[in-house]
């Protein structure tokens, strides 16, 4: 009998052991060490992949917000140095279903969202991958996150022209973690001033939009199919500047009797262009969608892009019209014949709360 239970402990013990090494890792929690404000000090290397050693450095502070009870946050990243001045940002989003993270990073130059650099956190250290275009070249790009302390971590990235047989870093930020008092005068410092309105500049177009907002919103169930049956939804709307109004950052959560909706948007403005890029997310894939394009004429904005619904390529339109100091409406609509008719399948009214 005793060789038996050895046996059938073992088994047990085995089918334990499986099933845990099957389980991924929940890491819906695993940014939470980078909420709050922090001071840093960056390297940065002007030349990636050239052969030069050419190292700059930078000061400056980053203030990390938690959305979606840590599932995402959003990162504000201000620095100087005798280079010049870096104004950033960095969306992190969490997927339940892959349980990996996509990391989004911008700066203020451009406006525009970069390739997401893919991954996740093993034993304390995240590394995170993408491949992007470097000097007219494709390269690999890895993000290290380590030596994470509760008043302090260490950043890395690095570029590979050899598929990953060797890396060059090419940026180092050490942080440390600052009272709210200093990172307000450290931001201070950092943070440019609001470059001067000319016409034809759209960068104040999303500032009647700071604020939190109560949310009705009407849903179209099956778009571009011949029904006409909406369901309702409210909820509230939160939204806060940043770059001095040049992006802002949204949470919407509403619902009703049967669905709930955490969702968050995204807005970047290129000056280059005079353009907005409106992008969105929600809780339940944590993927963010495509940038919906556009800008505001005669106190109206309209954006458009083309993505995939069902198995077709269709046009998608959002609109903000009817603004106030205290309402204003947006509204969703799909063209599957390329901007011939519009279908709206999303209508949201928004009230300032008091």
């Amino acid at each position: 009998m005793k060789p038996r239970i050895v046996l059938t402990f073992l088994s047990c013990f085995l089918w334990v052991t499986l099933a845990s090494a099957a389980t991924p890792h929940d890491g819906q929690h695993d940014f939470d060490f980078e909420i709050g404000t922090w001071k840093i000090h960056l390297k940065k290397m002007m030349h990636p992949l050239t052969g030069l050693n050419d190292w700059v450095e930078f000061d400056g502070s980053t203030y990390t917000q938690k959305v979606w009870d840590g599932r995402a946050n959003l990162e504000q990243f201000e620095t100087n140095g005798s280079a010049g001045q870096i104004e950033g940002m960095t969306l992190r989003l969490y997927s339940p279903t892959s349980h990996q993270w996509s990391i989004y990073w911008a700066t203020s130059k451009t406006g525009t969202l970069g390739i997401p650099t893919v991954g996740e956190f093993k034993n304390g250290v995240g590394e995170f991958y993408d491949q992007e275009p470097i000097n007219g070249r494709m390269v690999l790009v890895r993000f290290i996150w380590s030596r994470i302390m509760p008043t302090s971590a260490h950043f890395e990235q690095a570029f590979s022209d050899d598929s990953g047989k060797t890396w060059e870093v090419n940026w180092i930020t050490d942080q440390t973690r600052v009272s709210e008092e200093e990172f307000k005068t450290l931001a201070e410092s950092t943070t440019p001033k609001m470059d001067s309105s000319s016409p034809g500049d759209n960068q104040h177009d999303f500032d009647f939009e700071a604020g939190t907002w109560t949310a009705h919103l009407k849903r179209r169930q099956h778009p571009l199919s011949g029904s006409d049956a909406w369901v309702d939804y409210d909820g509230t709307s939160a939204v806060k500047k940043i770059w001095n109004g040049r992006a802002n950052f949204g949470e919407l959560e509403v619902g009703n009797a049967d669905t709930h909706i955490q969702g968050l948007t995204l807005r970047l403005y290129n000056p280059q262009s005079h353009q907005w890029r409106l992008y969105w997310a929600n809780s339940k894939d944590g993927a963010l969608n495509v940038p919906t394009i556009g800008n505001f004429s005669n106190g109206r904005g309209e954006f458009f892009d083309q993505e995939d619904f069902g198995d077709k390529s269709i046009f998608v339109r959002f609109v903000f019209s009817d603004v106030t100091p205290n309402s204003f409406l947006t509204e969703q609509a799909f063209s599957p014949d390329f901007g011939k008719t519009w279908e709206t399948n999303w209508t949201a009214t928004f009230t300032k709360k008091n």
